[in-house]
């Protein structure tokens, strides 16, 4: 087969483009299908650390998302009443991991994507409801009743992901007991008419706030986590009111209820996650992204698991295209104990930034000034070996 490898790609959010890509720069023969009768995303931001970066570099699509996104000038670490636990210098951080980070409204960030994938490899408003694999070729099956055959099946298709399903049997995403209200708000609104007094991680009991800036400084995505185990709805898009946040968090900062204010329309939705599992492959079908290893956003890795996973794929199926059995084999060993320490270690940090305790939040602080301040660990939080990643380096890939 070598590079004519066929490769069925099934979802076309940012996974699933991003394989894509990196599948095509290799010469590999790609095809995405997509559920959506367009290619589009929730009108929300999106965290790119230092490691998502580089493998957009990788991908020759830096700079594009560099041009429509966001770079802070410091990384803000607040508690709910304001007092400053660190600041990191971006520069620093770009300096120790070769990359700056970077925050960008999710819908630029899949232009970006999807303009890099020629349109005629994309099939749109095809829902796979199945994917068999015991036949000498994989085949996707879609509710139109259409089927295709590929090499090898990709499934990008989100954590109630079919592809998984099919691989390997129903189940069910964990309700994490945490919930998210988010907004995105124009800075000409704000009152002080700029995002420095409000950008930043701000963590208290039972919540963290997240503010970044999106398309160029222009908007600022509000994230506002907080425990609650009584709504357990997973839509990004149903709409609550806006008094239910303020009220929510009455107490925090006078800079936070500001924006609460100036935010227009919010909307809520539950968190869930999934427990690391056994395997991601099965014969020549496997899955990545959201599909393969959903979690919590409390270290903004979502998006860049998902890249990774896309641009070692690629990488293993180069190295062993005339074997892609062991091509899946190695991508998968490559990859999946780093995803599930990120699942893992983004649990921790929810409850990490959600303490309720005083004593327990004031030594979470200490710490992470002491660590900041007495080691190279830039920002205080146990974060380098995520940063330092470079998916497009060889060296990624296991053995």
């Amino acid at each position: 087969m070598g590079r004519k490898l066929r490769v069925a790609v099934i979802g076309g959010g940012i996974g699933g483009l991003t394989a894509a890509r990196a599948l095509q720069l290799r010469g590999f023969d790609v095809r995405v299908y997509e559920s959506s009768p367009e290619l589009k995303e929730i009108g929300a931001g999106v965290a790119l650390g230092p490691n998502a970066m580089k493998a957009l570099r990788s991908l020759d699509l830096e700079d594009q998302v560099r041009a429509i996104g966001y770079q802070s000038k410091f990384q803000h670490l607040r508690t709910w009443k304001g007092r400053l636990i660190s600041k990191t210098d971006a520069s620093v951080t770009a300096q120790r991991f070769g990359a700056r980070a970077c925050t960008i409204h999710r819908a630029d960030l899949l232009d970006v994507l999807a303009r890099s994938v020629p349109s005629e490899v994309v099939t749109l408003s095809a829902r796979c409801e199945a994917v068999t694999t015991d036949g000498s070729v994989p085949a996707a099956r879609f509710t139109d009743g259409t089927q295709i055959e590929a090499d090898m099946i990709v499934g990008a298709d989100g954590i109630h992901s079919a592809v998984r399903e099919s691989l390997f049997g129903p189940d069910a995403p964990r309700f994490t007991g945490k919930i998210c209200y988010r907004s995105v708000i124009a800075v000409a609104d704000l009152p002080q008419q700029s995002i420095e007094p409000y950008e930043g991680l701000w963590l208290g009991p039972h919540g963290t706030i997240v503010i970044y800036g999106v398309r160029r400084g222009e908007l600022i995505n509000v994230v506002a986590h907080y425990d609650d185990a009584t709504y357990q709805h997973e839509s990004w898009i149903a709409e609550c009111d806006r008094g239910e946040i303020l009220d929510r968090y009455r107490r925090w900062h006078a800079s936070l209820q500001e924006v609460f204010e100036t935010g227009k329309t919010w909307y809520k939705w539950a968190l869930y996650d999934r427990d690391p599992t056994p395997a991601w492959t099965k014969g020549l079908a496997t899955v990545l992204g959201d599909a393969a290893h959903p979690m919590l956003p409390y270290l903004g890795q979502g998006a860049g698991q998902a890249m990774e996973d896309g641009c070692v794929l690629a990488a293993a199926l180069d190295r062993l295209a005339e074997d892609p059995a062991g091509a899946l084999a190695l991508y998968e060993s490559s990859r999946r104990p780093r995803a599930s320490r990120v699942v893992l270690t983004s649990r921790e940090r929810g409850n990490d930034n959600h303490l309720v305790s005083p004593l327990a939040a004031l030594a979470r602080d200490v710490r992470i000034a002491v660590r900041k301040r007495f080691s190279t660990d830039v920002t205080g939080r146990g974060e380098a070996w995520i940063a330092e990643y470079d998916a497009g380096s060889p060296t990624v890939l296991a053995g």
